[in-house]
Parts: structure tokens; sequence; C-alpha cells
């Protein structure tokens, strides 16, 4: 089910409350574990107005975001006072200025050769917010775009399933694994309590969902 309507429609009546307002933490805690050198060339699907995009090109990195809402794009450049370029890209828009650039469309209508070599995937929460019948095609083109060799960073915030184990749920998230396995090898390489008050209660098992950072490399 393509919810497209629906993204399109949070951004134009400022329904943004996903938005951070900020650099993630997790992001800066764990991004160099990656080692990946200077000017790589970072993907982050779905990228919204996320200010990790200006982080990710502070460490010296050509980023290439993707978003379908053309208000998010515009306020994201509007907002770090950057005045891109915009042209024309197949069926996408792109807006660039120096090391970022943001193509403006469907994420599944970009092509590889619009994108070029890509040395690794950002993906904060991507995933688990796209519907859960695009999940697999999305995982699917991903690897289209990156010629299957690009390891990824994923920040996740997963909620707890009902009757689910405090191991189980403390560990590699199940969808992720069937929709994953085949592809990557999954390390979970982080987890900690999704909102604040509840760091205390997780040997106790209270807590309502976690953030967690995994880290696919791809299969031989």
């Amino acid at each position: 089910m393509n919810d497209n309507d629906l993204w399109l429609s949070l951004w134009r009546d400022r329904d943004t409350a996903f938005h951070q307002r900020k650099v993630n933490s997790l992001l800066i805690r764990f991004w160099t574990e990656l080692k990946l050198p200077r000017r790589s060339r970072i993907l982050v699907p779905l990228c919204g107005k996320s200010l990790d995009m200006i982080w990710l090109s502070q460490q010296g990195h050509e980023v290439i975001g993707v978003e379908l809402s053309p208000l998010a794009v515009k306020t994201f450049f509007k907002e770090n006072h950057i005045k891109p370029s915009r042209k024309r890209d197949g069926q996408l828009t792109l807006w660039k200025h120096g090391r970022l650039s943001i193509y403006c469309g469907d994420l599944f209508q970009l092509q590889p050769e619009q994108l070029g070599r890509i040395d690794a995937i950002y993906d904060r929460a991507a995933l688990t917010a796209l519907p859960a019948g695009l999940r697999g095609a999305y995982i699917e083109h991903l690897q289209h775009l990156t010629g299957k060799h690009s390891p990824a960073l994923l920040l996740t915030t997963e909620d707890r399933q009902q009757n689910e184990s405090d191991q189980h749920f403390q560990g590699i998230d199940t969808e992720l694994s069937l929709l994953c396995a085949t592809r990557y090898r999954i390390n979970l390489q982080h987890f900690e309590a999704a909102y604040p008050g509840q760091e205390k209660n997780l040997s106790q098992g209270d807590t309502d969902a976690l953030n967690k950072v995994y880290r696919l490399t791809p299969l031989d």
C-alpha cells in the first residue's frame, strides 16, 4: 500500500512532530564504526529536512537525500540558509548545493544511473516509517540503487509487540531479519529506551519502545 498522499499531507499540514530539531546523537556516536573515508557518497532515503544530512556533509561526505515532499526539501534548504540549484532529472527534481543534494520525488522512481556510486546508506527510521507491505520492496530497491555493495547504518524506533519477551524485544527485530537476512549481515550495535524516563525500566521490561542502531553489511 502506497502512503504518498498521507506523507505529503503531513508536510502540507505541518504535522511533523517526527522531525528531530537537532542531529541524532546515535548517528554521531556510531557513524565512525562504518570506517568510511572522507568524500564517501552517502544515500539518505526518505530524508525529510533532517539535520543529519548537514552533519554528514560536515564530516566531508557527499550526501544525497531522497524526499517525496517538495515542501520538506524547500524548507531544508531555506532553514539552513542554502541556495541550491534545481533541475529535472528523470521523474524527480534534483536540488543541489556543493556536497548536499536532494532528489525530490518518489524513491521508487529513482534509478542507479542517476545516483552513480553510493558508498553507504543512512536510514533514520525510513524503513519503519513505510507501510509494512512496502518494506521488502524498499530494501530490494536500495540494493538495486547501490549495486548491492553498500553497507548501511539503520536507526530505528521499535515498539514492543504483545506478549514479546524482554530478550526477544531487545534483540534483532524479527521483521528486519526476515527482510534483510538474505542480503545483509545484521549487527545490532545498540539499544536504549526511546522516551525520556524509561531508561531505568529497561532491566525490568517496562519500556514500550526502543531506539536501536543496526549496522548492515552486504553478504558476498
